[in-house]
């Protein structure tokens, strides 16, 4: 039986607390020696026992991984990030030097993945206009095709912003229901999108042609501020946008301005800032539907994190190949 590798959690107290079950440091304890069922906090208190280490597993609260700290772990051989985006946390020299990365952004992706196709399916069917109608004048209008004309989810057209993990688990999702998909992603292939239930299109007809757009891209540098007032004025009078994404990929500006016209709708989780001033007009518009960032893992959904994690970790040590690498080649377009 091959000797079990040292393996060290690295973060916040509070976040073991919350994601670790029972079952799960009993598994670790299995097929792992645990420094410690306790998490250490920083470089100087796992320091003693960096030149032995063969796995850490990180979250929220760890210190940085970089090249001093690479130097001190000659036998590390597999870094688990207990969390999404690796970026800003994870050194290049972790990679230079062989060691696998795998984190659970697919974990995370289940539950936004979740919100955003309620959010789609509500969107199309004008539950948060009839709602407002509902609430002010206390009867039934059936059939509510002039209070909520084009209501239904009966052939419309989704548009998703990005093939990331959540973007493909909406797709994967929407196949179900009698909508058509369009997916903008310039890294994706027409047959790729195919493969995936969705048709490829540019950007400006995505916007142009949907009744729901949704985004799903990462804020990088390419995609700040994405979507303009330009590129918000393509989409149709009634149309809703969702973002559970990052708030930055749309312009505020823009977004407030196009908001107050009333004449698209919205379902935001993010913003920019993502805590939004008090007297934002977004707060009071009827037409918009505010969530603060609950999109992610929350409560018993955080714990799925850490059954990816601690999966992984067992296929690492029965020499199986992992199902969460982090590529290298990947990180410059990745969250």
């Amino acid at each position: 039986m091959a000797k079990k590798p040292l393996t060290a959690m690295l973060m916040h107290p509070v976040v073991r607390d919350e994601l670790f079950r029972t079952d799960h440091v009993d598994v670790l304890q299995r097929v792992s020696n645990l420094v410690s069922d306790k998490p250490f906090r920083d470089f100087e208190e796992v320091a003693p026992h960096l030149p032995q280490i063969e796995v850490l597993i990180t979250s929220w609260g760890s210190p940085r991984i970089d090249e001093q700290f690479i130097a001190e772990t000659p036998r590390l051989k597999l870094v688990a990030h207990l969390a999404g985006s690796v970026k800003g946390f994870i050194d290049d020299a972790v990679w230079r030097r062989g060691i696998q990365v795998v984190n659970a952004v697919s974990a995370n992706a289940v539950p936004v993945a979740e919100y955003t196709v309620a959010a789609i399916l509500f969107a199309n069917k004008q539950v948060f206009q009839l709602n407002h109608f509902y609430l002010k004048y206390k009867e039934n209008r059936a059939p509510w095709t002039r209070e909520a004309p084009n209501v239904g989810n009966y052939n419309k057209t989704v548009g998703i912003i990005g093939a990331s993990h959540v973007g493909r688990l909406v797709i994967e999702h929407l196949q179900r229901f009698e909508l058509k998909v369009l997916l903008y992603d310039p890294y994706m292939t027409p047959l790729d999108a195919r493969q995936l239930g969705a048709h490829k299109v540019g950007l400006t007809e995505l916007l142009s042609q949907s009744d729901v757009v949704s985004i799903h891209a990462p804020l990088l540098q390419d995609t700040r501020h994405m979507l303009g007032a330009r590129e918000l004025a393509l989409i149709n009078d009634g149309a809703t946008l969702i973002n559970t994404a990052r708030g930055a990929i749309i312009e505020q500006a823009a977004l407030e301005a196009e908001l107050a016209s009333g004449r698209l709708f919205a379902i935001l989780d993010t913003t920019d800032p993502e805590v939004l001033p008090a007297n934002n007009p977004l707060f009071r518009l009827p037409n918009v539907f505010l969530t603060p960032h609950i999109a992610g893992s929350l409560g018993d959904e955080t714990q799925r994190l850490t059954d990816y994690i601690v999966a992984e970790l067992e296929r690492y040590t029965r020499g199986m190949n992992l199902k969460h690498l982090v590529k290298r080649e990947h990180l410059a377009r990745l969250a």
